[in-house]
């Protein structure tokens, strides 16, 4: 049925990875992911990269794989430091990401 596919292509859950999240289609095509790289402290890591595939653009997909992010590092009592372009205006635009940001 048309709207089980459609809620199946639009589930945003994301596999986590060694260094991220990621997500794949219902082919298992690589569709979208966000990743971080350790530092020297153990108890921060930069988010380096985001990519969202263009058939999902303009569905707020980076933002949740950045909440997602977020929670993790969270839950693992650790801070981000920005280095990917969409991270960085994420950050520097919303305050709401102050209490995890490395730069507050």
């Amino acid at each position: 049925n048309s709207i089980q596919i459609i809620a199946r292509r639009f589930n945003m859950e994301f596999t986590k990875t060694e260094n991220g999240f990621v997500k794949y289609d219902e082919n298992g095509k690589f569709i979208a992911e966000i990743t971080y790289s350790p530092t020297d402290n153990p108890d921060i890591v930069v988010a380096d990269h985001t990519f969202v595939d263009s058939s999902l653009r303009g569905q707020g997909v980076a933002g949740k794989l950045l909440n997602t992010l977020v929670e993790d590092m969270k839950q693992q009592n650790k801070k981000i430091k920005a280095s990917c372009s969409y991270v960085v205006k994420k950050f520097s635009e919303d305050s709401s990401y102050n209490f995890i940001n490395t730069d507050k």
